[in-house]
This record gives C-alpha cells, sequence and structure tokens, in this order.
C-alpha cells in the first residue's frame, strides 16, 4: 500500500512540476514518511477501502486528509509537531446544526436577572424537543380562544320587544298590507329574528392534543434560542426601572413572558405590572396562546421542572 502511494505520488510530481523539483521532493518526502509511520502504527492489512489517499493537488500539495487511520483531529494552530503545518487544509469545518424534534434532551445555561452564571439545567427532550406541527398549534389556539369567549352577545324576540299586542288596523279596506302587530321585525323598534343568544362557543378538544400543542410551543422556542431557565425570579426591589434595564440587555427581545413555579412574587408583580411587554404567569397557567404572543420565554428552575412533571404525568380518561 505504501509503495502504491509512493509511486503515485512520484507520477504525479514528475509529470506537471519539473521546474519545482527540488521543493517539491522534500514535501514528498514527507509525506512518503509520515504515511509510512501511519502504515506500522495502525494495522491495517491490504484493504485499500478502510483508507482514502488524496494527495498533492496540482496547487500547493496539500494532503486533504486520510481516514480511518486517527481519531485525534489536526488543524493549522495545533501544538502537535507530528504533522507538518504547511501540509493541513486551512478550510473552515463547518458544524452541522442540531437537528430539530429528534426528542433529544438539551443542555441549557441557567443564569438570572443579573446575568450571572448558575450552572446548566437538561430540558426533557420529550418536552422541549418534539416535532414542530403547526397544524395541532392552530388547533390548540382556535380552541382556546373559542372557549375563553364570553358569549354574552343578546337580541330580543318579538314576545321580547316593548311594545302593544293590538292590531294596527283592520284587516281589509285600507289598501294597505295586513299586519297584526308593530313589533315584528319589519318594523322600527321590532324584534330580531334568529338572532344571537347567550351560549358557550367551547368545543372539544382532546387532552392529548392540549398537551402536544404545548410541547410543541415550547420546543419552538428552544429551538429558536428564546427560552431561558433562571435558577430563581427573586429582585432586590420593586422598582419597574429595574425590569426595565433587565429587558434592555437581553437581545432581539420586544415582548417577555415569565413564568414562575408557584404563586407570583409580589415583587416582580409591582415591577412588570406597568410594562405592557413584560407579562408573568404561574406555571400552572402557562398556554400554548400566551407563549405565542411573545417572543421570548423566561422560565424559573421551578417552573420547568412543575411543567415536566405535568406533561409526564398520566392523563385520566
Amino acid at each position: 500500500m505504501a509503495l502504491w502511494c509512493y509511486r503515485r505520488l512520484l507520477r504525479t510530481v514528475g509529470s506537471g512540476y519539473k521546474l519545482h523539483c527540488d521543493n517539491n521532493l522534500d514535501v514528498v518526502r514527507r509525506s512518503f514518511h509520515i504515511l509510512t509511520n501511519a502504515f506500522h502504527d495502525h494495522d491495517i492489512g491490504d484493504t485499500q477501502s478502510s483508507m482514502e489517499c488524496s494527495i498533492l493537488r496540482k496547487e500547493g500539495f496539500s494532503l486533504m486528509g486520510i481516514r480511518g487511520l486517527s481519531t485525534s483531529m489536526l488543524s493549522s494552530e495545533s501544538s502537535e509537531g507530528s504533522f507538518p503545518s504547511d501540509l493541513l487544509s486551512k478550510k473552515q469545518v463547518l458544524i452541522p446544526e442540531r437537528a430539530i424534534g429528534k426528542l433529544q434532551d438539551l443542555v441549557i445555561p441557567v443564569t438570572n436577572f443579573e446575568n450571572e452564571d448558575k450552572g446548566l439545567m437538561v430540558l426533557a427532550g420529550d418536552v422541549f424537543d418534539v416535532p414542530i406541527r403547526k397544524d395541532i398549534i392552530h388547533r390548540v389556539v382556535r380552541w382556546q380562544l373559542a372557549k375563553r369567549q364570553q358569549g354574552t352577545h343578546s337580541t330580543k324576540t318579538i314576545s321580547e320587544v316593548s311594545g302593544t299586542g293590538r292590531k294596527p288596523w283592520r284587516q281589509k279596506g285600507t289598501g294597505r298590507a295586513r299586519h297584526g302587530t308593530l313589533r315584528g321585525p319589519q318594523f322600527r323598534h321590532g324584534a330580531a329574528m334568529h338572532g344571537p343568544k347567550p351560549r358557550s362557543h367551547a368545543f372539544k378538544l382532546n387532552k392529548k392534543v392540549r398537551r402536544l400543542g404545548l410541547k410543541i410551543a415550547l420546543s419552538a422556542r428552544a429551538a429558536e434560542g428564546k427560552l431561558l431557565v433562571f435558577d430563581d425570579l427573586d429582585l432586590p426591589t420593586h422598582k419597574t426601572k429595574n425590569i426595565v434595564s433587565y429587558v434592555k440587555q437581553m437581545e432581539e427581545t420586544k415582548k417577555l413572558l415569565v413564568v414562575d413555579g408557584g404563586p407570583i412574587d409580589e415583587k416582580l408583580k409591582l415591577a412588570t405590572q406597568n410594562l405592557h411587554y413584560v407579562n408573568v404567569l404561574p406555571s400552572i397557567g402557562l398556554n400554548v396562546y400566551s407563549i405565542l404572543l411573545h417572543d421570548t420565554l423566561v422560565m424559573s428552575r421551578d417552573a420547568v421542572n412543575k411543567i415536566v412533571e405535568r406533561m409526564h404525568t398520566p392523563i385520566n380518561r
């Protein structure tokens, strides 16, 4: 195998680069020395499929790579002296982005309002990394808006309209249309026919779909990098200017939703009640529509734990 690579090196050098023979032979000798050491260090046998040897591009003689020989990554900035720096590629290696919706646990940093490092937290993959489905979000939002609609609209029927029940004029002989009452819908101040009456607009949506909608909304915020986990939501004072300065430090934040695990702290409630772009919710009230209305979601450790526990609780039928 080594002899084959050496012959290929010599053919390439001898055919195209006779004018730079001296310099190129030094590169070839170094390359052959590296290949020989690699073959002795690793028992690769006679199979050529275990290694891809692509050497000597037409310009520069850069060694593109030998795969299957080592698990260490070398670069031009490496301190290891065993590999010549001029044979390494200067091309930047692009790391592929994380695939979304693979139910993988997420590790995110934990901070606070002062932007201090409070360690790391693992988010459950079956809650914060589920596949994004817009149809489920649409169904849950429609269900929420319909359920919260008051439905107090009401119109008066002919029996509820104020007015006399006397026949306005005699049946025949006047040349006018016959009528039996002035409370009909064709008269001014008359009744409204088939008008709305107080009713509930709510419709049934399965609990599994509702729970999946909340998981999708949380996963979307986590995938966008708009989910922040705070160690706690304690504030030194109830002044609104502190919350304003905290929000300004957050990048690309226009509307903020703060979720706490238990009852809302009184200082936090007073500090945010005059800000239309900051809303506070307990974890039990977290819902899909509120998450979609805010571009950034801030949750405490306690809130994350309670949401995960809520999502893992079996559904009572």
